[in-house]
């Protein structure tokens, strides 16, 4: 947007400005005069106090909070980080007076949903990589990684590959999951989980998801159930778990394989387990959105020696372990490489601190958005931990005034990225078939209303302020606009 869409006439009536203010995302503006001079600023609260004592055909002049501004040389990004929230915009203004562009916390760099953090011995550890010569799938990080990995999950096994997606592909097939079987899968998920099936060979069965939760609905997958079926394939939401209680009994009545798809669940917990060592099989994904990262990764883990052998066998081309190039099976280049594993090891010696920076910005957002109506926020469940990957939300549109993609679009505008929730599975042109005749309507309600709000480990108190703010002042501009509209 230009700074024209910021810019609002003294003269002008107090609609106008709240119109501008309810399309630019901020819930502000700058008053000019005639010449487009700096008269100062207008927000929600001063024309919601100028609303009170006259209507909406009455003059800007009379809402606006005088505002020096700052000069157009000024240094934007280090102006702008200093602020960390603690202003909510400065006009920059040229030496006529005229306003040119302004300051926010989120101007000069845009508020990603998340980003790495790579502030550990990451550097460190690839240059003893590349300094020993040993930078591809060989050497001594990728089996640091792996031990690591399985200690902090309290697993006997533990698999580094080179992605979340061949880490659920290698795991169907180290059970042997292919043509023939069915494997039930929710149907609010990112494609990864079912392709791994459809990749396998096997059959996915998509169900609906519990609206509490936004997981995989027990109740739905046992209704799901038929003869072929060999898995269940669980997911636990941008961190949200599953009940594992629920779908682990359901899996010992009827004999089936549960494998966790936890690529967005390290460091959660369902009763006192952490998610991905709960079923016979967990896998992780280390994409540079993650809680850790190794750039493209991932991890699948066992809890039994047999599978682990044959996807370790599997992983490698199929090559027998104890006969060099001799190779028992047609297997898959699923390696993860030294170099990756390296930056693995730092993140892991982070990851406590990284998972407490997301319960803390989590926390941060309940304070602020938790009373606003409209907005329903992850439920929060006796026993399980939520490891919040993306703090995500279900708006309803009715109550809040706009929907979500309004919103997105608002918050899109005042620098903050957002992201919708997942499209359900059943919706999308490869996936139709796999929902038979059933009724998908909580995947569908949920996917409609959710969004993603900025949640990386390097967001700032300040960057919280500002969102939760903008979501604030969107709210209340729209209110207004609603309000003037039916006067």
């Amino acid at each position: 947007m230009s700074i024209s869409d910021y810019l609002v006439r003294g003269d002008a009536p107090l609609a106008a400005a709240l119109h501008l203010m309810d399309r630019n995302g901020l819930g502000l503006a700058f008053a000019v005069d005639a010449d487009g001079r700096l008269l100062g600023t207008v927000d929600v609260a001063r024309v919601q106090a100028a609303l009170e004592k006259g209507g909406p055909a009455d003059r800007v002049a009379t809402a606006v909070t005088k505002a020096d501004g700052l000069p157009v040389g000024v240094d934007v990004a280090q102006f702008a980080s200093r602020m960390n929230g603690s202003a909510y915009v400065i006009p920059l203004i040229d030496a006529e007076r005229r306003v040119v562009e302004f300051i926010s916390p989120a101007r000069p760099k845009r508020i990603p949903v998340a980003e790495p953090c790579l502030a550990g011995n990451e550097l460190k550890y690839v240059t003893e990589c590349i300094t020993t010569n040993w930078i591809s799938s060989q050497g001594t990080f990728v089996r640091r990684f792996e031990t690591d990995f399985a200690a902090r999950l309290g697993v006997p096994h533990a698999l580094a590959v080179s992605n979340g997606t061949v880490a659920l592909h290698l795991a169907l097939t180290a059970f042997g999951i292919g043509p023939g079987d069915e494997v039930i899968v929710p149907d609010l998920t990112f494609a990864a989980t079912i392709n791994a099936v459809i990749h396998a060979g096997a059959t996915p069965v998509i169900v609906d998801v519990d609206p509490n939760t936004w997981n995989l609905d027990p109740a739905a997958a046992a209704a799901a159930i038929t003869p072929r079926t060999r898995a269940i394939m669980p997911v636990h939401l941008y961190g949200q778990p599953a009940d594992m209680d629920a779908i682990m009994d359901l899996a010992k009545r009827h004999d089936l394989i549960v494998i966790e798809d936890a690529a967005e669940a390290a460091g959660s917990f369902h009763r006192d387990r952490p998610c991905g060592a709960i079923g016979h099989a967990g896998t992780f994904s280390f994409f540079s959105n993650k809680l850790i990262t190794t750039g493209e990764g991932g991890m699948v883990v066992f809890r039994d020696a047999k599978p682990a052998e044959r996807a370790r066998m599997l992983r490698d081309h199929g090559m027998n372990p104890a006969r060099r190039y001799w190779h028992d099976d047609v297997g898959f280049n699923y390696r993860l490489t030294n170099l990756q594993a390296a930056i693995g090891c730092a993140q892991l010696e982070q990851f406590d601190r990284f998972l407490a920076r997301k319960l803390e910005i989590a926390r941060a957002y309940r304070r602020r958005l938790s009373q606003i109506d409209g907005l329903l926020l992850p439920a929060e469940i006796d026993g399980w931990a939520n490891s919040y990957w993306v703090f995500s939300l279900i708006l309803d549109g009715r109550r809040f005034g706009i929907d979500r993609d309004q919103l997105m679009a608002r918050l899109d505008k005042a620098g903050i990225e957002t992201r919708p929730v997942f499209h359900p599975l059943h919706a999308m042109p490869p996936y139709r078939g796999y929902a038979g005749s059933r009724d998908l309507p909580n995947a569908t309600r949920l996917s409609g209303a959710g969004l993603s709000l900025p949640s990386g480990v390097t967001l700032t108190d300040g960057e919280i302020d500002y969102v939760c703010g903008v979501i604030e002042r969107c709210l209340a501009t729209r209110l207004l606009v609603q309000r003037i509209g039916s006067a």
